[in-house]
């Protein structure tokens, strides 16, 4: 039960992860003030969770996250401004490709951290949704992009930190108030940069829904999700973000995404539904 509950929890997060391009569309904003404001409106969400949740001892819960906790908040933050480096010094195929690798980069330090090893079936799946992946972006990485392919493959290192730690954290205490306070991280480093002046109703209800529906659920299902399966398998199921994004983009602007996409995202959730079909490995009942 554990492990479908975990499951479905880590599905919804790539589901909510995967509205991001759906967003940036919809908002007519640069990308600092999205990730200002984005920061904001879930960081008070997920405050608000821990707040409900554990009442008076949510303070102590805050403090109990400890150096794991921080490390989370800082490899998140960390991992949001790789990725939108790397954008800017390669292209978007470059980084599809690159972040792929994420299963395998989360099962080395899973082994290394957490000692749960995937069986083939876990590798094989994390291969198969890799090719879909490449797929999906053309099949190929370019030449003379090596800084933003370096900066890209630092964005994966530093979620794949991240995954593991809330994997290895979330065993022992709540991590959601490592998450908000990710979230006004990653907040105050944007401001800056960001626009603080009067912002029209309706950008501001979808910059609120922008905050909580897809980066606040986003996390939630991830850190509760993470406590329940492990780290690898959890990784690959993130993966379902690259074939949902061009769906919901496809529902809310009539862009039909191209065959590749279609072969390459059909690949991809063929991958990750073989995985969690099968049986339960070691590393899960180790967790």
């Amino acid at each position: 039960m554990q492990r479908w509950a975990g499951t479905a929890l880590l599905a919804g997060s790539a589901a909510a992860y995967s509205l991001a391009g759906y967003f940036t569309r919809l908002i007519p904003l640069d990308v600092m003030t999205l990730l200002f404001w984005r920061g904001i409106f879930g960081g008070l969400m997920i405050s608000g969770l821990v707040l409900v949740q554990y009442r008076g001892a949510a303070w102590a819960t805050t403090r109990a996250v400890g150096w794991q906790g921080l490390a989370v908040a800082a490899m998140g933050v960390l991992s949001s401004y790789l990725y939108l480096a790397a954008f800017r010094h390669t292209t978007v195929a470059d980084v599809a490709i690159i972040y792929a690798t994420l299963p395998f980069m989360t099962a080395g330090l899973a082994w290394v951290l957490l000692r749960e090893r995937e069986g083939w079936r876990a590798i094989a799946s994390s291969m198969i949704a890799l090719c879909g992946v490449a797929i999906m972006t053309g099949g190929a990485l370019h030449a003379g992009h090596l800084a933003g392919d370096l900066l890209a493959f630092a964005m994966t290192l530093t979620f794949a930190v991240t995954m593991v730690l809330l994997r290895r954290g979330g065993r022992q205490v709540s991590m959601l108030p490592a998450v908000a306070i990710m979230c006004f991280l990653t907040s105050l480093a944007a401001a800056p940069f960001a626009r603080m002046g009067p912002i029209e109703s309706l950008p501001l209800l979808h910059l609120a829904l922008f905050g909580t529906c897809q980066l606040g659920l986003g996390l939630v299902f991830l850190t509760f999700g993470m406590r329940r399966v492990p780290a690898t398998r959890a990784a690959l199921i993130g993966l379902l973000d690259a074939p949902l994004a061009p769906f919901w983009v496809w529902l809310a602007f009539s862009e039909v995404p191209p065959t590749l996409t279609l072969v390459g995202g059909t690949v991809v959730l063929a991958a990750v539904l073989w995985n969690i079909s099968g049986p339960t490995g070691a590393a899960e009942a180790a967790g």
